[in-house]
């Protein structure tokens, strides 16, 4: 009988909000954006508290996933494409290797005293997933209820996201001595969220809540430097670190609010053509602790034309997951209710392929574009970002 009363309850309360709809509306923060998507739910579940703190989860997860790609996002190397040593046979500078390095991961090769390079990257980032499902297509199911004896929820709502982030990054790069560099770089995004929220009783659908928000600003500013340790030409072993500063909004998820540090320990060995590099660094402060790694093959066709292979990996501490929750309804017996939570604690490990050339247009102008494609489905993917940059050096 309670059952029956539900049904019969719940088809009235369809057809009237079908009549008469009022879809709710917000643009605000790009986190108010994700907490209104989730938190406004037309599905009865009887337990409004427990609702309550899946959403809040649920939204701070999504919110951390694109912290780590934004906030922490990896840049461009501070090796600088050419690099050039006296030889003092000659007396005049000349080329140490014909290839122009990898592109996120850091070469031993310093620059060279006194010589500079600068420059600009841009990358685009359509995000389409998250932990593996899929944000476009209308299938991200929130909250549920499902009769048992059934084998499909009766009453569903699902969140559809498109969120876009554009990237224009500009860098310098200075050879204080022959060993020691330092550099900095800045990223600017432009971020947008647009999401809808459906309610879908027994096959008929209506918009619960829809949101939009859209910010661009200065993300955290990175001074890094890196110094040679051990080896001769382009072979060897260098360390790193870099110091995030928080430069970017928190709340429109551009900045991390804290000062993160790194430090990185860097390898390579190079031939006339052939290079590999292999990085491991870890990262203390600002929002997550991680270790990453990134392991790069570069072939120098000619010397102006570089072909790069990369692979990034990071394994990043309590970031969280999304999960589905199933429980008993607490009112209505015969009713399962479906939550989307978060997975609190364990790692995020995020695994990513790099592939692009670099080519010298003229004089010491350095043209580079590049793919990055994702290997894991963990945390918030895209399915391809590219990315192209311009890089001049010179000496003073």
């Amino acid at each position: 009988m309670t059952v029956r009363l539900w049904r019969q309850w719940r088809l009235a309360a369809l057809t009237l909000a079908l009549a008469c709809p009022h879809p709710a509306f917000a643009q605000e923060t790009m986190s108010d954006v994700l907490s209104f998507l989730l938190t406004n739910s037309s599905v009865q579940t009887g337990d409004f508290a427990r609702d309550e703190a899946a959403a809040r989860a649920t939204s701070d997860t999504m919110s951390r996933a694109l912290l780590v790609d934004l906030a922490t996002l990896p840049v461009s190397s501070a090796g600088g494409g050419f690099a050039y040593r006296m030889n003092p046979t000659l007396g005049t500078f000349e080329r140490v290797t014909d290839g122009f390095g990898p592109v996120f991961a850091e070469r031993v090769l310093t620059v060279g005293r006194n010589q500079v390079s600068f420059g600009a990257s841009y990358r685009v980032t359509d995000f389409d997933r998250l932990d593996g499902r899929n944000l476009r297509s209308g299938a991200l199911v929130t909250t549920a209820n499902r009769f048992v004896d059934e084998a499909t929820p009766f009453d569903v709502e699902t969140l559809e996201l498109k969120i876009r982030a554009s990237t224009l990054a500009v860098f310098a790069n200075y050879g204080i001595t022959e060993r020691l560099d330092v550099g900095a770089v800045l990223p600017f995004v432009s971020l947008s969220i647009t999401g809808e929220r459906l309610d879908t009783y027994r096959g008929e659908s209506f918009l619960q809540a829809a949101a939009s928000a859209s910010t661009t600003g200065p993300a955290d500013l990175v001074v890094r430097a890196k110094y040679r340790l051990l080896g001769t030409g382009a072979t060897g072993l260098s360390g790193g670190t870099e110091l995030r500063l928080p430069t970017g909004s928190r709340d429109d998820l551009l900045g991390a609010g804290r000062t993160a540090a790194k430090v990185l320990l860097i390898g390579s060995l190079e031939g006339v053509r052939v290079a590999s590099h292999a990085n491991v660094g870890f990262v203390g402060g600002g929002v997550f602790e991680e270790l990453d790694y990134n392991v790069a093959l570069t072939f120098a066709v000619t010397p102006r034309l570089t072909l790069v292979g990369e692979a990034m990996g990071r394994r990043i501490r309590n970031v969280g997951a999304i999960a589905e929750l199933s429980l008993p309804h607490p009112s209505i017996a015969g009713v399962e209710t479906t939550r989307l939570v978060s997975e609190a604690g364990g790692s995020l490990h995020t695994a990513v392929a790099v592939v692009g050339l670099k080519v010298n247009l003229a004089s010491t102008w350095l043209l580079s574009a590049h793919a990055m494609l994702p290997v894991t489905d963990a945390g918030l993917r895209p399915a391809l970002s590219p990315m192209v940059s311009l890089e001049y050096s010179f000496f003073r």
